[in-house]
């Protein structure tokens, strides 16, 4: 699955979940996936505790985070 395809997972609905990023249009945010990952689950765990997901989904999420967090930080002179 390309990295296009995987980042099509991830939507965004300002009437669903606050406007939060979500799986697939479903109400499992992205953050939902990020704790339990933080939480120390592993990929077949976190499948577990939501079934709806695939592994792909969960790779999105990765992916979606990688790609959010990672931007350059301009330093304010002082």
């Amino acid at each position: 699955m390309t990295t296009t395809n995987l980042m099509d997972r991830i939507t965004v609905n300002p009437n669903q979940c606050g406007g939060r990023p979500c799986i697939r249009g479903m109400r499992i945010r992205i953050i939902d996936v990020l704790e339990l990952q933080a939480a120390g689950l592993g990929p077949a765990e976190i499948l577990e505790e939501m079934p709806d997901l695939t592994m792909e989904d969960i790779q999105a999420v990765a992916l979606y985070a990688i790609r959010r967090l990672d931007h350059r930080v301009l330093a304010v002179a002082a």
